[in-house]
This record gives C-alpha cells, structure tokens and sequence, in this order.
C-alpha cells in the first residue's frame, strides 16, 4: 500500500521520515512517499489517489485549497476552512480532511499548556495553516484576534466566513500597521503562519516581525518547523520570552492523518524521534 505527501516544493519535508518511522514501529505494509507535484499536473495527481493501493496522501502548500475540486467530499473543519491538508482513500471515493486544527492546540496545550481562552492573540498570515489557526483560536474564546497578512482583504473574507464571538481585527502584514492595530493591547500569544524563516527558501534569513512587535509576557509560537529555531524564535528568545517551534504541530496534524488512513495509533515518541533526527 502506499500514502505520501503532495507539495510543491517539497524539499523542505520531513513527513516521510516521521510517518514511515510510525508505520514500520507498527509493521505495517505501507510506503510513504514523496510526491511533489507541479500545479500542472495536480489534478492527474489527486485522481491517482483513487488507486486500490493508495490509502491517500498529505496535502501541503501551495495545494491546501487547490485540491478541492477534484476531492468528493469534505469532512468537518475542513468543510468550514475549505482547507484540505490530508486526503482519504475510501474505496475510490476521496475525503477531504483538515488536521492542523488538532495538531495546532494539542501542541499548544501539551507543551506549553496555553489555555487561548481570554488571551490577545496575534496571528501572522491567514492562509491554509492560518486559516485552521484562526478557527482553532476563536473557538477556544480567545479575548481578542488581531490578523497580520500581505493581503488585508484575504484577511477580512475569511473573518467574514468564520463567524465568531471573538472581535476580530485585521491589518497588513507591515511593522507600523501591526504597531498601529496592537495599541493598546499586550500580546498574550504571537503565532507566526507564514512560511518567513523556512529553510531552502529566499525567506530563511527573515523573520515576519522583529522584535519591537513581541513585549514581555508573550509566547512565540512559530509553526516552521525547518530550522527548528527560526529568526523569528532566536530574536524572542534574546528577548527574553517563551517560546515554541513547529515541529510538534506537524507531528501531531500527521499523528492524527495517520489514525485516518490505518484505524491505528501510531507511536508519537518516535514519531519526534525520526523528525529531530532528520532536521538537526
């Protein structure tokens, strides 16, 4: 049988290192594959899924929601984020899923134990992974939601579509714009969504805020996992902050496809074991 990953570039990935690490603990006849995939061949990709074979496959960027129309149908949050980041085989019929809403706060709660509830949050970037956040973090009563992106009216459409009790606010993704919208408010949480400071990029040497934006109090929690300390962690751990990387976050999003494709609990320990062997 096999499964893999659909992306684009995917040299960043580490998901074939950690998920085949869980199916061999288990013993299962099962490879996990890279399979990264220009757009132009996208959609004869996602039909090969349908294959007796395949169990089905992660979704990574820039494909989380330009898998969609070729998916039968979705399943829960994703219906609500129109964001897929894995797809289920079911005897040809393919499942939309969206499992970085649960790896995002099982992450959060088991290693840092942040409660969101009637906590400032800022979050950097609304697309595929910021969209599960967003959601995650209004759902959880947070007290207010300030969204940072390149583009204020990709921001404000997904506000509009994610109907909340949390006040929502949003501004550019620009260092005076943030200053501007965060008077008079401390932030509890700062939650990095975009792929700023990812290795193999143009972006690795950057981070999307500097410190000026972080006051004391605050985690940083940035969901790149590659380097496992980004700019953005080094310049709020210099300034003296807590703070969280990725990598638990991708574990756990991937735990939870697991469970999807096998009906299994795979090992979590070695699941982290293989990723921080593979990444440092």
């Amino acid at each position: 049988m096999d499964v893999g990953i659909i992306g684009f570039p995917l040299r960043h990935s580490i998901s074939p290192v950690f998920q085949q690490a869980a199916i061999d603990d288990i013993g299962l006849d099962i490879t996990y594959n890279l399979w990264e995939t220009p757009s132009s061949q996208l959609e004869d990709r996602v039909n090969s899924l349908r294959g007796k074979n395949i169990l089905g496959a992660n979704v990574t960027v820039p494909y989380k929601q330009a898998v969609i129309p070729y998916l039968d149908t979705l399943v829960g949050s994703a219906k609500i984020l129109q964001s897929v980041n894995t797809i289920v085989n079911q005897n040809g019929l393919l499942e939309g899923h969206n499992t970085d809403v649960y790896g995002f706060i099982t992450s959060l709660q088991e290693e840092k134990g942040f409660n969101c509830q009637g906590k400032n949050i800022l979050v950097l970037g609304s697309g595929g992974v910021g969209r599960a956040v967003i959601l995650t973090l209004a759902d959880q009563i947070a007290e207010r939601l300030l969204i940072a992106n390149r583009t204020i009216n990709k921001a404000e459409t997904l506000v509009s579509e994610l109907a909340s009790v949390t006040p929502i606010a949003v501004c550019s993704l620009d260092e005076q714009h943030i200053k501007d919208a965060s008077s008079p408010v401390s932030w509890d949480l700062i939650v990095n969504c975009t792929s700023i400071g990812m290795r193999y990029t143009d972006l690795e040497t950057l981070s999307p805020i500097s410190a000026d934006i972080m006051r004391k109090g605050a985690l940083v929690y940035d969901l790149v996992y590659n380097p496992p300390v980004t700019v953005l962690l080094k310049l709020a751990a210099d300034a003296g902050l807590d703070t969280l990387g990725g990598l638990g976050m991708l574990i756990h999003q991937g735990a939870q496809a697991f469970r999807l494709w096998t009906n299994e609990d795979p090992n979590i320990p070695i699941m982290f074991q293989a990723a921080r062997q593979a990444i440092y």
